[in-house]
């Protein structure tokens, strides 16, 4: 991989960081610092993604929690393995029964779109599989930061805020209480550099770290069925005792003589490589090229118009990853992009809140990691005595019985959050990804292609200006895009609005091998608190 490692297109951000032995990249520093204490006990790059993953539900719990899923893409022994951690809607649940409560589509907080947590199963099955050191210890920093307290980071203090202003307005009724008390606990939320902390999530923790069972199948897993039912949603008991990960084959497209890789449906990851796959027809460009970027754009909602009409739970998709990666058929949406910008249809192939982290080691294993409680701190329910606050992914299910992802019982909802991963000839790159909902996939896309084509090192990678589609021809970009970029782009149909802030436009990291040092090099977005720690 070729890059310039002094090159940054804004010289006031940060540089790319060297390491051979190990490194960990996060969104939060504690965190980055957490994994990174595994890796020098002994422990491997899997066991560093657990340390900083659980370390994350306690320093940046406005993006993710116990109660939320997760997804893995893990190199080990030579091998990519792709973990599926998202779950299921309770067997209870329908969609007359969501109507007959009064609503015409799934809302957006409550009790109603709590659906099976992933997370701790998840963190359960990497260490059981890859592990090296036991939960116990590296759960230990997390429990550590739960109930000791730290001191709140800037961004993670703004978005806090900013939930809690929502909150305020939009949750009403004895069922969120509990999530303002344990998160806004004097009337507001923590500003930068105010102490917080959570003993109830420090001893869930510590229950988990000696039986994570325990969440599905013992006293945990009976006090959140209760309190979901008694808020009157359907998960319970039951449903918790049903539920196992799954480990699944990572699908790919080949992209500038590189494999990218991301994790099959539920997950929206397809939609980043049909992107990328229609844009490796096309030659290269400089960056901030005006044909590049209404490319980028045009081949992005084509993928999203397909994504959208075809992703759900695999056992109700009508076409397969397969189908909508094919050559031919990727082809065919190529060929509807012009000089002016369209609106997309989903095309008809033959038939055939969230917290990111990226781990490595120095005996070659690589961790890919992502999880999230959705929309910020998730369904506004924390469960009384336990720190955990529990996921809304349940919004995201269709109450039109036609649709693809229509809400039934016991199946997986279309999934905003997608783990990255890199390699070259059978031979991991690495790890990467971007947050942000359905901004991944955009993320996903532009991060690669400013590596690949236009050959930024991973800071500059990360810290470029960002666009973002939104839907019709809508395209937002960051306040630092380029003017006159903007402007071409508007010439060619789209309609361009600059944001006032950047916090919709993602938050990535990246940690790429040197194919032939074997050195680690690793960036963490600036548009977050996160750091790359290494040794």
């Amino acid at each position: 991989m070729k890059f310039d490692p002094l090159y940054h297109p804004n010289p006031s951000f940060r540089s790319p960081v060297y390491a051979k032995n190990g490194m960990v990249a996060t969104s939060q520093p504690l965190a980055a610092q957490a994994g990174l204490e595994i890796l020098r006990k002994g422990g491997n790059a899997i066991d560093a993604a657990i340390a900083a993953a659980t370390a994350l539900t306690v320093v940046e719990p406005c993006s993710n929690g116990i109660g939320g899923d997760a997804f893995a893409l893990v190199w080990h022994n030579g091998q990519l393995h792709g973990l599926n951690g998202s779950g299921p809607a309770p067997a209870s649940i329908s969609i007359d029964s969501i109507r007959e409560q009064g609503y015409e589509t799934m809302p957006s907080y409550g009790a109603q779109t709590v659906t099976v947590p992933g997370a701790p199963a998840t963190w359960a099955a990497l260490s059981e599989t890859f592990g090296r050191l036991s939960l116990e210890e590296t759960l230990q920093p997390a429990i550590q930061y739960a109930e000791e307290g730290y001191p709140v980071s800037p961004v993670v203090a703004y978005n806090w805020g900013k939930a809690f202003n929502q909150y305020r307005e939009q949750l009403k009724g004895e069922s969120f209480k509990h999530w303002f008390d344990l998160f806004a606990p004097q009337g507001r939320a923590p500003k930068a550099g105010e102490l917080w902390r959570s003993p109830d999530h420090g001893a869930t923790l510590r229950r988990l770290a000696h039986n994570i069972r325990d969440f599905y199948e013992g006293e945990l897993a009976e006090k959140i069925g209760a309190f979901v039912t008694g808020a009157g949603g359907y998960l319970t008991a039951d449903d918790l005792r049903a539920y196992r990960t799954e480990w699944v084959e990572p699908i790919h497209v080949s992209y500038r003589g590189y494999d990218v890789w991301e994790l099959p449906p539920n997950g929206q990851g397809m939609v980043a490589l049909q992107a990328l796959g229609i844009l490796e027809g096309y030659e290269r460009h400089a960056p901030n090229d005006r044909v590049t970027v209404h490319r980028q754009i045009e081949a992005m909602k084509l993928a999203f118009a397909d994504g959208r009409h075809y992703i759900s739970d695999p056992s109700f998709m009508q076409r397969s990853p397969q189908d909508l990666l094919s050559s031919a058929y990727l082809a065919q949406r190529r060929a509807l992009i012009t000089d002016q910008a369209l609106l997309p249809e989903p095309g008809t192939p033959k038939l055939g809140g969230t917290v990111y982290l990226a781990t490595a080691d120095r005996e070659g294993n690589m961790v890919s990691f992502i999880q999230s409680n959705y929309m910020g701190f998730g369904s506004g329910l924390v469960v009384p005595g336990t720190g955990i606050a529990l996921q809304n992914r349940g919004r995201d299910f269709s109450l039109d019985p036609e649709h693809v992802n229509a809400l039934q019982p016991g199946k997986k909802t279309y999934h905003t959050i997608i783990p990255g991963f890199l390699t070259k000839g059978g031979q991991p790159v690495g790890p990467f990804g971007v947050m942000g909902g359905v901004m991944q996939p955009q993320g996903h896309v532009q991060t690669l292609m400013n590596t690949l084509d236009f050959h930024l090192h991973p800071q500059a990678a990360l810290d470029a200006p960002r666009w973002q589609w939104t839907g019709g021809k809508t395209v937002l970009v960051e306040p630092h895009f380029p003017a006159a970029l903007a402007q071409a782009l508007s010439r060619q149909g789209h309609d361009i609005r600059f944001a006032v802030e950047s916090g919709s436009f993602g938050r990535g990291q990246l940690i790429w091998r040197d194919l032939t040092t074997g050195m680690l090099v690793g960036g963490t977005d600036s548009r977050a608190d996160g750091m790359v720690a290494a040794w």
